[in-house]
């Protein structure tokens, strides 16, 4: 027998499989020819085989944060309005009973200064005598703002200077071993009493006296409070030279300031009686003559009152 055969009767015939085919991968952006429909399926075995979202059943859902589903909730829309809406009225409501009580948008006025009015109006509290027009400048039926006219009443300076004034007095104090919480207090609230005295005392002769005036209750605390200036000047001058250069500047303050404020208050008080037509020398015009006289007196003898025992 032939070896071949042999061969062929010991071992199993062995059978040919059909060599595969191979298929081109089609590239993204390629296309089959000879394919009739797009092919889906891999897409959506990718799809299929992904982590699934939460509340869905196997579908992509489009992800959307807090605030677009808060915003997109017309519920939420609703109760936002509404609260914006009360948020406005409140504060519109705690403006006007702020306003009823403490003007604050006319505070605002008092204090549009800036270093160039500070500087001239100190100028003019210590040297009135060189000013010639004391007629304070109007736009459009309102005063201007204080750093535009140096003839306008600020309370910047009074303020400042009513700070410097009891600093001033518990240096002084100091210098002469009798500091302490109660006295320095206590010379704070003197020179306020004072003040707020005045200003009544003002506003009831005012009324008494009749008298129709633009001059307003915030414009008294300002222009009572610009004799502070001296006061400081006074005590400072007395502290580093003596007791005699203390009289001699604050006499001179207290003149300057006594000027000041005939020439400021009688443009406020008289000014009715000018455009009225009253004579001078009638008798409403003298008691108002006599009002603005007497309330620039008050000045001098309040600045010595109130700094001659700080000055030793």
């Amino acid at each position: 027998m032939h070896p071949a055969g042999l061969a062929a009767a010991g071992t199993p015939r062995q059978r040919k499989w059909p060599s595969k085919r191979r298929v081109p991968v089609s590239q993204p952006g390629m296309a089959d020819p000879h394919q009739l429909f797009d092919d889906t399926s891999s897409a959506q075995s990718r799809g299929y085989g992904a982590q699934r979202a939460p509340g869905g059943l196997g579908y992509p859902t489009a992800s959307a944060s807090p605030q677009s589903a808060f915003l997109g909730d017309p519920v939420s829309n609703m109760a936002m309005a509404y609260g914006s809406s009360l948020a406005a009225q409140g504060k519109e409501l705690v403006d006007k009973n702020i306003d009823r009580f403490i003007p604050v948008t006319k505070l605002k006025y008092y204090f549009a200064v800036d270093t160039m009015y500070v500087g001239k109006k100190l100028g003019l509290l210590f040297f009135p005598y060189l000013h010639q027009d004391w007629e304070v400048q109007y736009q459009q039926d309102t005063p201007v703002a204080p750093r535009f006219d140096v003839n306008a009443p600020d309370l910047y300076i009074p303020a400042m200077a009513f700070i410097t004034y009891v600093l001033v007095a518990g240096l002084a104090l100091g210098t002469q071993d009798r500091f302490s919480p109660d006295l320095l207090g206590l010379q704070a609230s003197s020179a306020l009493a004072w003040l707020t005295l005045e200003v009544l005392a003002i506003l009831l002769s005012l009324y008494l006296v009749t008298v129709n005036t633009d001059l307003t209750t915030i414009d008294l605390v300002a222009f009572l409070g610009y004799k502070y200036v001296g006061m400081i000047g006074g005590v400072l001058m007395g502290l580093l030279f003596g007791k005699v250069v203390y009289y001699l500047v604050l006499g001179w303050c207290c003149v300057s300031i006594f000027v000041f404020m005939i020439r400021t208050l009688r443009l406020k008080i008289l000014a009715e009686a000018a455009a009225e037509g009253i004579p001078v020398r009638g008798a409403r015009n003298q008691l108002r003559m006599y009002l603005t006289m007497a309330v620039a007196a008050a000045q001098p003898l309040l600045m010595y009152w109130l700094t001659f025992h700080l000055v030793r």
